[in-house]
């Protein structure tokens, strides 16, 4: 959480690449609450900037909420106008005025061209995916000696002895469905291998985009990974690969800027 003792101060949305937009200044979006968002540039480098008096703090988790979407919504209208950017976390605040952001860009110019121009041209890309169960269930039982005896004692069993039964049955299941899983991000990990710089496998317990709507319950791998922009196609070939399996499902979005892998940037 951001220091609450300023009067004045910028809130940092990302830093941007603005050498070679002449009217880099003229960039304006509607940030948090409503506020007036702006570029502050110095020697090509521009901070994406909105003026607060205090840090964006609410027990409200839906006023909260609203603030993140509208932080990644100026971040992503940001990356569209200038290129990929370097975005800070939510609340990172810069105490002081639009001076005290160009002396903070001085400071920290070489480290900001580094990862600006290491990041140039790629961009977060997110899969999830998704399988019919009842498909999945019945190709395990089909496959599976162990999985399939077990099913057929259930079935033959007495009340008294299907309850332990069924339980040996579901743990069976669920032990070869984490399996099957671990196998189907294996096979997205080594087929993206040589088309992107990073991966990194997600909770699937979550939403693949934090603050997506989207409703994701049913995804059993979820990975996030950097790519440049050149490689979308052949990604996209490989993910139909993929989803031309019966029962297989693939979500995939992006260009997105790199969230999950820009290094944390502090004020």
């Amino acid at each position: 959480m951001a220091d609450s003792e300023f009067e004045e101060g910028r809130y940092l949305y990302c830093v941007v690449d603005a050498g070679t937009d002449e009217d880099a200044t003229g960039f304006s979006e509607a940030g948090i609450d409503g506020g007036s968002v702006s570029v502050i540039v110095h020697d090509g480098l521009g901070a994406v900037v909105q003026s607060c008096d205090s840090p964006f703090d609410s027990d409200d988790l839906g006023r909260v909420r609203e603030w993140l979407l509208t932080h990644q919504s100026v971040v992503d209208a940001a990356g569209e106008r200038f290129g990929t950017p370097l975005p800070f976390r939510f609340d990172t605040i810069l105490k002081g005025d639009d001076d005290a952001v160009m002396e903070w860009l001085s400071d920290q110019s070489e480290t900001l061209e580094t990862h600006l121009d290491d990041f140039a041209g790629h961009w977060e890309y997110r899969v999830g995916v998704a399988w019919d169960e009842d498909r999945v269930q019945d190709e395990l039982e089909a496959d599976d000696e162990k999985l399939a005896e077990l099913r057929g004692k259930v079935d033959e069993a007495g009340e008294g002895t299907a309850f332990l039964l069924e339980k040996q049955y579901d743990n069976r299941l669920r032990d070869l469905r984490r399996a099957r899983q671990k196998e189907l991000t294996a096979r997205l990990s080594d087929g993206l291998d040589p088309l992107v710089r990073e991966f990194e496998v997600l909770d699937s317990n979550r939403g693949v985009l934090d603050s997506d709507d989207s409703n994701t319950p049913d995804e059993v791998v979820q990975v996030a990974f950097v790519a440049h922009e050149d490689r979308e196609e052949e990604i996209g070939e490989l993910l139909d690969e993929v989803a031309a399996d019966p029962g297989i499902e693939i979500r995939f979005t992006g260009p997105w800027p790199p969230y999950s892998f820009a290094p944390e940037l502090d004020a």
